[in-house]
């Protein structure tokens, strides 16, 4: 297994981004920016490992997630996207593929919209928000319990749930900073910027879009109807899996993951 480091890179004095790598020194293995949703970077950690054994990966802390800074400055989906292709950018990076869970996914739809210089090959969106679907509503995460989130967010919940009462005083505090930050971010419009829809066909690279069929956050019909507005999309449903099928189901995702031509 790739060893993963950390580091923080301080793109302006107040904004230092927090990044676990996997770094290729030479530069010759393609990359891939893994990109978290509101749960945080542990999320994705399984990702990010996984693409680290043919890629250089990126893993960024999203600023106010995990304990770090988030200046008021920074308060939108779109600011985080031009934050992180300045990043791309800054160290070099060209023909990058963007891999992003939920509020993950929304980033790498901006950034490849945002794209101007060719940094994006390709982006995975799996279990995406950022678009308004008014006849497959997104559930209104902010307003569920810890055994509502566990039920509406996977195929099996009793795997997942927490019992609150038994978590560490100071693990709750940060899951209840990282939902901050969350609600700061896309709190409102809750979920979706609603331009965006309507900006997806202007996306030129390839995308694919991974479901779980359990998910209840965004139904699969919700994302069927996402895929379908990218010009150049596969849609691919994971069984037995819901808003987070890479930790439900991660062999069948990541199998979607390795046969999708810009991973090549």
């Amino acid at each position: 297994m790739t060893r993963m480091t950390t580091r923080t890179v301080h793109l302006r004095p107040d904004l230092p981004i927090t990044i676990s790598e996997a770094a290729d020194e030479s530069r010759e293995a393609p990359a891939a920016l893994v990109l978290h949703g509101g749960g945080g970077p542990g999320t994705v950690a399984g990702i990010a490992e996984h693409l680290a054994e043919s890629r250089h990966v990126i893993a960024p802390t999203h600023p106010g997630w995990d304990g770090t800074e988030r200046p008021a400055a920074l308060g939108t989906v779109g600011d985080l996207a031009s934050v992180y292709l300045r990043l791309l950018a800054d160290e070099g990076h060209r023909r990058v593929v963007l891999v992003g869970s939920s509020l993950g996914g929304w980033i790498a739809a901006e950034m490849a919209l945002r794209d101007e210089s060719g940094i994006v090959a390709g982006i995975v969106l799996i279990d995406a928000v950022g678009v308004d679907i008014p006849e497959h509503p997104i559930r209104d995460f902010f307003a569920l319990d810890a055994r509502g989130v566990a039920e509406y967010s996977y195929f099996d919940p009793d795997r997942f749930r927490v019992d609150p009462s038994t978590v560490p005083p100071a693990q709750l505090a940060a899951r209840a900073a990282n939902i901050a930050a969350l609600r700061a971010i896309a709190g409102d419009p809750y979920m979706h910027d609603p331009t965006l829809l309507g900006r997806l066909g202007d996306i030129r690279v390839p995308a694919l879009v991974v479901w779980g069929d359990s998910d209840r956050i965004v139904t699969p019909s919700y994302g069927r109807r996402l895929a379908a507005t990218l010009p150049d999309a596969h849609f691919a449903l994971v069984a037995r899996a819901g808003h987070l099928p890479h930790l439900e189901r991660p062999e069948a995702t990541y199998a979607e993951l390795d046969a999708f031509a810009a991973l090549k």
